[in-house]
């Protein structure tokens, strides 16, 4: 599933979580899809499951890399706040108000650059679970 066309909110942290949830239903669902479409050894003759698992490979694809485009693109967002407020903050270093943001934005850079992490761990077990039903059906791309 892709990002809403509109853009993605980055300055409301659980507004960009609640996205990137919604954009990993195909990781969460894998199992589930892989058991409903890929057939066991005893049904193998009825589906197509080289054209199955070659769908849901370029699906994975797509949704990992425009996951991994909003995380890093958030990301650099509120590096530009943070760096923004730093230099303001030297200007002004009474200014409570000012250190509340800056630090507020600092955390929310560090939750969004923890969600790095939990892309690459969400990944792995999608590949994982694709590569035990499907590496008989289908082989990716060498180049990927």
């Amino acid at each position: 599933m892709a990002a809403p066309s509109g853009g993605v909110n980055c300055e409301e942290f659980a507004e960009f979580q609640e996205l990137l949830k919604v954009m990993r239903t195909i990781d969460d669902r894998i199992v589930h899809e892989l058991n409903t479409t890929v057939p066991t050894a005893s049904f193998a003759g009825k589906i197509d499951a080289s054209q199955t698992c070659k769908q849901l490979y370029e699906s994975l694809m797509a949704a990992h890399a425009s996951r991994e485009k909003v995380i890093k693109n958030c990301i650099a967002q509120t590096s530009e706040v943070v760096k923004n407020l730093r230099e303001e903050r030297e200007k002004n270093l009474d200014d409570l108000t000012l250190l509340k943001q800056l630090r507020k934005e600092q955390t929310k850079l560090k939750w969004m650059q923890s969600e790095l992490n939990v892309e690459e761990v969400v990944n792995d077990r999608s590949w994982k679970v694709f590569n035990e039903r499907c590496r008989i059906h289908f082989k990716p791309p060498k180049n990927e």
